[in-house]
């Protein structure tokens, strides 16, 4: 896709400190770091697709195999207390740059790069935790099993 930083990377029109590459996923270093560790590595679909609502799910399954690979690799490279996994979608989320990305960071304890600045949102009050998960349960799409069977897709021993 045109101006598309990810898309220039896989392209190899702009450089990038690799650790992974395959057919369909690339992780690769990125320019943000935490200061106490260099362990903040991107995984990302060589084809260009948006975000989380646009991703097939094969490639949606591929490329969090890859993160979880780094993570792996990451926690016995670095050593951390912690490896933070996590994925946004929309800019109010945090998503910067407009192509899927999964972000693999190892965290230390105390290194002050906690999730959501390490304070959580308050507790809600239940009966309005049923009605919202009633409420999105109406919206949620049934998984194509049936796709992977048909395709022969079984995951893969390690």
């Amino acid at each position: 896709m045109a101006d598309c930083i990810f898309c220039d990377i896989v392209a190899g029109k702009i450089p990038a400190s690799k650790v992974y590459e395959d057919e369909f996923a690339l992780a690769f270093m990125d320019l943000s770091q935490p200061e106490r560790g260099t362990g903040h590595i991107l995984v990302i679909p060589k084809a260009h697709v948006e975000d989380i609502h646009a991703i097939p799910e094969v490639t949606l399954g591929w490329v969090h195999a890859v993160a979880a690979r780094m993570a792996g690799a990451v926690k016995q490279a670095l050593n951390p207390d912690g490896v933070l996994i996590w994925q946004s979608t929309g800019r109010a989320a945090g998503q910067v740059v407009p192509h899927f990305h999964v972000h693999v960071m190892a965290q230390w304890d105390g290194d002050g790069y906690e999730l959501f600045g390490g304070k959580f949102p308050p507790e809600a009050d239940a009966e309005k935790i049923k009605e919202a998960a009633r409420k999105i349960a109406r919206h949620v799409l049934a998984p194509p099993h049936h796709h992977m069977e048909t395709e022969g897709i079984r995951p893969r021993d390690n």
